[in-house]
């Protein structure tokens, strides 16, 4: 290959970016700063859970193309593209994204540049971020201007990053220079023919916040003809189902229920409102604040049909919750839906007991105040309610006899509408959902 590549920042992005270009021939060197996560890397073993992701991190230990380190020294003498990945959480008691992770790794990383090279950034960050940081490494790096900035969101969902990375569906990169798109389209020929969009670098940032912020609109609103179908007597499910079949709208991300979650979707829309208001634009995007509401409200809507079927207080009542994590095939409980909503029924007086097939530890360590079980039937049993808020296959498969036998009272409130009511209801059990009768 070409090029070495380094990465800085070994969370969820940085790790399966760093596995997958180590997977497709590159030598490739990491970097955090948590020497105890840089041990286990390169050990094999996984800080997080993605599916794929372990074996193809296991390869590129073993062909020696991949490898990690806490050295800022040792990645600037090795790399020709440096890769940041570091986080960009949301300020606390502001919507604003903090991007000192994203200032510090150049201030840390430029100062040793003494060679041509190219950084590219890859986190999501507010729009004009990249070009105060394109100043700020031609300043401080040694190479001056051969030190150059390029950026190139990502654009992979939990659950799938693996098959994102190798088979994206498109390819964004921000660029001032011819050099830096050659430089860009060699690192990812390896990927086939993939459509590259080859923009500045106010469009490229805009490309990630303006997609999630697109996303979250249609998911709030499918969620508002919930609360609209819940008034009028209707079946959201249903009326969703009528809505996919207009090739226009199309049935992705139109399934009402809890809400969306995670570490993406709700801070990067509230980043984007914020940054809009700086550049005075806030007008444009007041709608995202309505999309934020009614997703916070379908959690108390939650709460509310779980008191309801807990005949209107949770007092003395049983609270069996499937699912933690804010979406399955993750163990990522960052703004969880599934865990707010357990831990307001807990404060509200409920005895909750929870179960997640893979975030168990994870909710463990972030809420110890609730009770767990080791499985969906530990986690019901003896309950007078059950919640289902995190749409696990195996949850999607439960056995509602089978379950019902466990519980004290057969009632369930289905809260990513997951499951087949007629079959639930034939087994006894009072089944309510989100926006269906």
């Amino acid at each position: 290959m070409p090029y070495r590549l380094t990465v800085i920042g070994t969370g969820y992005l940085g790790i399966t970016h760093a596995a997958c270009m180590a997977d497709l021939g590159f030598d490739v060197l990491g970097l955090d700063i948590d020497a105890d996560k840089i041990d286990r890397l390169n050990n094999g073993e996984l800080p997080i859970h993605e599916p794929g992701l372990e074996p193809v991190l296991r390869r590129g230990l073993d062909s020696g193309r991949l490898r990690f380190t806490t050295s800022y020294e040792e990645i600037a003498e090795f790399g020709d593209v440096h890769f940041i990945c570091v986080g960009t959480p949301q300020k606390r008691g502001e919507y604003a994204a903090d991007v000192s992770y994203m200032d510090a790794a150049i201030d840390s990383l430029a100062p040793l540049l003494n060679r041509e090279c190219l950084v590219v950034g890859k986190s999501t960050v507010p729009v004009g971020t990249a070009g105060r940081l394109a100043d700020r490494l031609a300043r401080l790096a040694p190479a001056g201007v051969q030190a150059e900035l390029a950026w190139n969101p990502e654009f992979l969902r939990e659950g799938f990053a693996v098959q994102d990375t190798l088979k994206p569906d498109r390819i964004v990169i921000g660029v001032r220079s011819e050099r830096a798109e050659k430089v860009l389209r060699e690192v990812y020929e390896p990927l086939g023919e993939v459509p590259m969009v080859v923009t500045d670098f106010a469009t490229s940032e805009l490309v990630k916040t303006a997609a999630n912020a697109f996303l979250a609109t249609k998911i709030s609103f499918i969620n508002a003809m919930a609360e609209v179908c819940e008034a009028a007597h209707a079946d959201v499910k249903q009326l969703s189902e009528a809505l996919a079949y207009d090739d226009r709208i199309g049935g992705r991300f139109l399934n009402a229920g809890l809400g969306f979650g995670g570490g993406c979707l709700p801070k990067d829309i509230r980043a984007f409102m914020a940054r809009a208001g700086e550049l005075g634009a806030d007008q444009a995007l007041t709608f995202l604040r309505e999309v934020d509401a009614i997703n916070m409200r379908r959690r108390a809507r939650m709460v509310d049909l779980a008191r309801e079927l807990a005949g209107g207080s949770f007092h003395g009542c049983t609270v069996g919750v499937l699912g933690a994590a804010f979406k399955p095939n993750s163990d990522d409980i960052r703004d969880s839906p599934a865990l707010d909503v357990a831990v307001t029924i807990g404060h509200q007086g409920g005895r909750v007991t929870v179960y997640d097939p893979i975030a168990l530890d994870n909710a463990r360590k972030a809420h110890p105040e609730l009770s767990y079980g080791e499985s969906a039937l530990e986690a019901v049993r003896g309950a007078h309610v059950v919640l289902l808020l995190t749409e696990w296959q195996e949850f999607v498969e439960l056995d509602p006899e089978e379950l019902g036998a466990a519980v004290a009272t057969r009632r369930i409130v289905d809260g990513r509408n997951a499951l087949n009511a007629e079959a639930w209801r034939s087994a006894g059990w009072h089944y309510r959902a989100l926006g269906r009768p």
